[in-house]
């Protein structure tokens, strides 16, 4: 019986998070491939969020236990690449959990119409 639990591990997303930052702080001694992406700047980090968005859907098509994994592996690219660009922009995942839990209990429609009145 265990009354005092142990602490919970951390969230995988933010031992990436703090990955993605290590990197980004090494990157004139580093050769790794988040380097080379922060380095290269958003138009690059953009196109690869653009293209590993496009593959999430296309496996998303995809039918049975195989079309189910790899769409887990390309959901697994894309929260990576997203990171990567979060990281770029100087945001952290936190700042996005915050405006998720903004809209919480709020209806689609009604955050659409606030983001059409503030122009975004």
């Amino acid at each position: 019986m265990h009354d005092n639990p142990s602490p919970a591990a951390p969230r995988p997303l933010d031992q990436l998070e703090r990955t993605i930052g290590d990197r980004a702080a090494q990157a004139e001694q580093s050769s790794s491939y988040t380097a080379k992406l922060l380095a290269a700047g958003v138009a690059k980090i953009g196109a690869k969020v653009t293209e590993e968005a496009a593959e999430l859907v296309e496996a998303a098509a995809e039918p049975g236990t195989e079309g189910r994994t790899h769409f887990i592996y390309e959901a697994g690219d894309l929260l990576y690449h997203t990171l990567v660009l979060l990281r770029w922009r100087g945001v952290e995942l936190a700042e996005v959990e915050a405006e998720l839990a903004r809209r919480f209990g709020v209806s689609g429609i009604t955050e659409k119409e606030s983001r059409a009145k503030h122009g975004s």
